[in-house]
């Protein structure tokens, strides 16, 4: 039972909801001793598995034996990790658990402070039953932010329904390595779609009243040679221009409050270690007074990875000077050694009350010390994770996800039609999830649970539409063996199409061929399934080649053959649904690629992020030229672009100021005979500036759902602070200049580009710049035809 507090009369002004978090927070923490500060500074992972089969990189080094648990509550305790995210626990039951912890926490400590419990939520919440969506490159490939978002709402109440306050999500990682096993976990490898999608999730979740926690921050996905945790090797500029801005979106845009340290090491220093990303850039400059957690055992990789600290308190001392507030996920640096290091001198404890105060404010505006707070609400019996609602948001995502690459005209599939499904993919529920899924994160360690979901297979959606469909495997997804390949070639031959799933198994720390630590030599498929794709296109037969994987893989001229291609980024439960629905034409299909496809395995890395020397030119035989450029996606009806303009321009070329908005506009129909959403971009160039730019990025996007024959106006609003960029001083500037908007069915797709002039002088811009375009749609009447 905690004490009563003497002199306090009862009165407890922490819990004083009329006084500001801050307040109640600063009335908190003179009361509390060194160790109860140290323990609102850690997690506690009592299900952690010193195995060796756990969920967590070097998780069996850092864990030699679970903690006792009177003892680590003892003094309270910061946060509780993943109670249901560490092993299958029926939803109803795994709350009353939560429940029962946080009463003995609060019980336990002097204070009654509960605490705060954070879980995996990067493709819906991940615990057992809970609705599997899209993964973030399925997001990215839809170009919808709104669905998104509310995609993120519904996990946000379902982890706030169990009693969850924190989610680890979303990632907003910038891809610049395709190899990188982690691309799955990205939205793609344009910073604008990244930022303004990654900002939509955080609204969804922080509006339910979850913490949303923007990770990796910073640098993580440029490792060198696409090695997880590898060093990276970036300059300032990438890192100002490519990896920065998604975050200062979703932390101005989305309201984030909370981030996660990165990994990495940016030229020689840990940013766990970075005061000047976690303090100076991060809360200094952009204002964030949230929580920084640090990923799962970073603060000790100081020690034994890196090698810039000597022990687990040096650590420590590293972590919490540069501005990591908790140590996730269990207590480690931060209890004893911290302690210790700190009655030593080592250690300012006015440190240890800098990040209490964070967590404190933090706990304090979820209303954890307020009186009368619950664990969990009176209605627990009822829980569900995996309802309805869900499902359809789910499906909706999955099915603007698809991207079609190709199309020769053999899709939709033509009724009657003979198919074969071919492939390892085609008859497997796991080709649907990402490695952060429950299923596949930690659900593969439990297998006599079962999925906890019905995950229908490609294969099964198909044969529920289409009726004389055969089936055979072929190969598997990694292995050489070819045995089985001769059988798919028969079925292929025999039929009037083939549909060929080919890809990935997402896994942990080469446990799959895509996800955390499942890093790539090259862009060819795994195993032996390109030799299964030869095959079977050797036999004739028109092929539909799916691609269900978690990144792009090489699509070189060997698969020429393919009649049509179609790009599936692990879709989520119900993604064979989706699937199904877009090959028989029960959907159009409106996903566009987030990333580009290469042609050449080896010709990697490279985005379309590139200057001009980053394309194909005469100085270098390789020519990285990607077979589908990043916005590329085709639809089964067909739109017309025309009357391209800028909106009350006067002058040739047109005035933008350094300091003022431009609007331009264009005029999209469908001209085809059946619905469809166009998805219309625009982009920036730059032809001369005073470092080397991007040939084209992105400013703006939207969908466009068009009835047949129905037309719209699209008006982009584009600020100049879009146009910025990190000059030579550093700093980032508008500089004056000729530049052009591209409007583009992809960013190699250009359908009108608009001369500017940048007027003005050079001007400086920091983090309170303009961040969005803002996008009018004005539908057009269409005018009735005289008979």
């Amino acid at each position: 039972m905690r004490s009563q507090l003497p002199g306090d009369g009862g009165a407890e002004p922490w819990r004083d909801s009329r006084l500001s978090p801050p307040e109640r927070a600063e009335a908190l923490v003179p009361m509390m001793s060194l160790e109860e500060k140290v323990a609102q500074l850690v997690g506690v992972w009592v299900g952690a598995d010193a195995t060796g089969e756990g969920v967590a990189p070097h998780q069996s080094d850092m864990i030699s034996e679970t903690p006792q648990w009177d003892s680590v509550i003892r003094y309270g305790l910061g946060q509780l990790t993943r109670p249901f995210g560490t092993a299958p626990v029926d939803p109803v039951l795994g709350a009353r658990s939560l429940a029962a912890s946080q009463a003995q926490i609060v019980a336990a400590s002097r204070f009654g402070i509960p605490a705060q419990v954070h879980e995996e939520c990067l493709t819906g919440f991940a615990a057992f039953r809970a609705t599997v969506y899209p993964t973030p490159l399925g997001w990215g490939a839809s170009f919808d932010p709104d669905l998104v978002e509310a995609m993120a709402d519904r996990i946000g109440r379902s982890m706030r329904a169990a009693g969850v306050h924190q989610g680890l999500a979303p990632v907003l990682d910038v891809t610049r390595d395709y190899r990188w096993g982690r691309t799955e976990e990205t939205i793609g490898e344009d910073p604008y779609l990244v930022g303004t999608t990654g900002a939509a999730y955080v609204r969804g979740l922080e509006r339910a009243g979850v913490v949303a926690t923007l990770k990796h921050f910073a640098g993580y996905s440029a490792s060198r040679g696409g090695r997880n945790h590898a060093p990276v090797p970036m300059g300032p500029r990438e890192l100002a221009d490519v990896i920065l801005p998604p975050f200062e979106m979703a932390l101005r845009h989305g309201g984030a409050r909370s981030v996660m340290n990165s990994y990495a090491e940016i030229d020689g220093l840990p940013v766990a270690a970075d005061p000047g990303l976690l303090t100076g850039l991060l809360r200094d400059e952009w204002g964030f007074t949230g929580t920084v957690v640090a990923d799962y055992f970073a603060v000790r990789f100081l020690e034994t990875l890196h090698g810039v600290a000597a022990d687990a308190a040096d650590a420590a001392r590293l972590a919490l000077r540069a501005g990591i507030d908790v140590e996730l996920p269990t207590v480690d640096a931060f209890g004893g050694p911290l302690v210790e290091a700190v009655r030593r001198g080592e250690v300012d404890e006015a440190l240890i009350d800098r990040a209490l105060r964070r967590v404190l404010i933090q706990k304090i505006e979820l209303g954890l010390l307020d009186e009368g707070w619950r664990a969990v609400p009176d209605d627990v019996a009822s829980l569900r994770f995996d309802d309805e609602v869900s499902q359809d948001i789910a499906v909706r995502l999955a099915r603007e996800a698809v991207v079609l690459l190709r199309n020769t005209g053999v899709l939709p599939l033509a009724v009657g039609s003979r198919v074969a499904v071919v492939g390892p993919l085609a008859d497997d529920p796991m080709a649907m999830l990402g490695c952060y899924t429950f299923p596949n994160h930690v659900g593969v360690n439990h297998s006599g649970f079962g999925l906890g979901l019905d995950i229908p297979s490609l294969r099964d959606e198909l044969a529920r539409r289409v009726p004389l469909l055969t089936h055979v495997p072929g190969c598997g997804i990694t292995g050489e063996d070819t045995s089985g390949i001769p059988a798919a070639v028969a079925a292929a031959a025999d039929a009037d199409v083939c549909v060929l799933a080919v890809g990935d198994r997402a896994g942990m720390f080469g446990r799959g061929t895509s996800g955390e630590g499942c890093d790539a030599v090259d862009l060819r498929l795994p195993g032996v399934q390109a030799d299964l794709v030869r095959a079977v296109l050797a036999t004739g037969t028109p092929v539909v080649l799916v691609l269900m994987a978690g990144r792009p893989y090489a699509l070189g001229p060997e698969f020429d053959a393919a009649a049509a291609v179609v790009q599936a980024f692990f879709l989520g439960q119900l993604g064979g649904q989706a699937l199904a629905e877009v090959l028989t034409g029960e959907v159009n299909p409106s996903g566009r690629l987030p990333v580009s496809v290469p042609r050449d395995a080896g010709g990697m890395p490279s985005t379309y992020l590139s200057p001009p020397l980053g394309r194909r030119s005469k100085v270098s035989s390789i020519d990285p030229t990607p077979t589908y450029p990043f916005g590329h996606g085709l639809s089964y009806t067909t739109f017309e672009w025309s009357d391209a303009t800028i909106v009350e321009a006067a002058d040739e070329p047109a005035v933008w100021p350094v300091d003022g908005e431009v609007r331009v506009r264009i005029t999209v129909a469908n001209t085809g005979d059946r619905a469809g959403t166009e998805v219309v971009q625009l982009y920036l160039h730059d032809p001369v500036a005073q470092t080397t730019r991007p040939v084209v990025r992105l400013v703006g996007y939207t969908r466009l759902p068009l009835a047949p024959g129905e037309s719209a106006h699209v008006t982009f609003g584009v600020p100049a602070d879009i146009a910025s960029f990190t000059g030579l001083s550093g700093r980032r500037i508008v500089e004056p200049g000729d530049v052009e908007l591209r409007f583009g069915r992809s960013s190699d797709d250009v359908v009108a580009s608009l001369p500017l002039r940048l007027t003005g002088t050079e001007r400086q811009v920091g983090h309170q710049r303009e961040l969005l375009t803002s996008v009018r749609i004005e539908p057009l009447v269409a005018v009735p035809q005289s008979v």
